[in-house]
């Protein structure tokens, strides 16, 4: 089960790799799975870090190597 939530100004979740747009939904949603305390810590607390981010750049690799 997914945990949906709306989309938000620019934060860390509109870069990560899990953060897909659903067209069922027509909208953002979070495609890791939360147990209800992490959602809960992420929803509230505006300092929360996710433990599951990822950056979704897929040229940062590159990058690197230049």
């Amino acid at each position: 089960m997914n945990n949906k939530k709306e989309k938000k100004p620019a934060s860390s979740c509109d870069f990560c790799a899990y953060y897909v747009y659903d067209e069922d939904y027509e909208s953002y949603v979070c495609d890791v799975n939360l147990d209800e305390d992490e959602l809960y810590r992420f929803m509230s607390d505006s300092h929360y870090s996710c433990p599951y981010y990822k950056n979704g750049d897929e040229y940062k690799v590159v990058r690197k190597q230049m």
